[in-house]
């Protein structure tokens, strides 16, 4: 018996980064919780917003048409930089420790990789529709990939 995937009604919600992200997020949460009133207010809730934003602006960008997408996986990868920068800050200033730093920076570096493959194979996708002058032809290796994948919103294979 085959099992099927459930997915989710808002479809970034499939999205592998989008999960990521949020799981970035959460773990931020509990640093902050245990972080003293200074290292809040100055370093890491100006961080804790930089990292929302990385799934504010998936989520958003898979509403509009590739073009669009694409820029606001770009401005995902701005916020993943901006928690680089507070990253150090912390590190350096002792309101993370060098486990918390490391664990921030693996995130982030794979979090950069999976949406540098997102924005690539949606430029590539659209660069073959447009060569194509079919707008509607999408591969059936491409359908089924994607539904493997679960990264349905486009119905594209994203290599991450």
């Amino acid at each position: 018996m085959e099992e099927q995937k459930i997915t989710s009604f808002f479809r970034f919600e499939d999205l592998r980064i989008y999960n990521k992200s949020m799981e970035y997020y959460s773990w931020l949460t509990e640093v902050v919780k245990h972080s003293d009133d200074l290292a809040r207010r100055v370093l890491l809730v100006p961080m804790l917003d930089s990292a929302a934003k990385i799934s504010l602006n998936i989520a958003e960008g898979t509403s509009y048409h590739k073009s669009q997408f694409i820029n606001y996986l770009k401005m995902a990868k701005s916020n993943v930089r901006e928690c680089v920068v507070f990253t150090t800050m912390a590190l350096q200033n002792g309101y993370m420790t060098a486990e918390q730093s490391e664990f921030s920076r693996n995130t982030l570096i794979e979090m950069t990789k999976m949406l540098g493959a997102m924005v690539v194979s949606l430029q590539k996708h659209t660069s073959k529709r447009e060569e194509s002058n079919h707008p509607q032809e999408i591969s059936t290796q491409s359908a089924e990939t994607v539904q493997e994948d679960g990264n349905t919103d486009f119905n594209l294979e994203f290599n991450y």
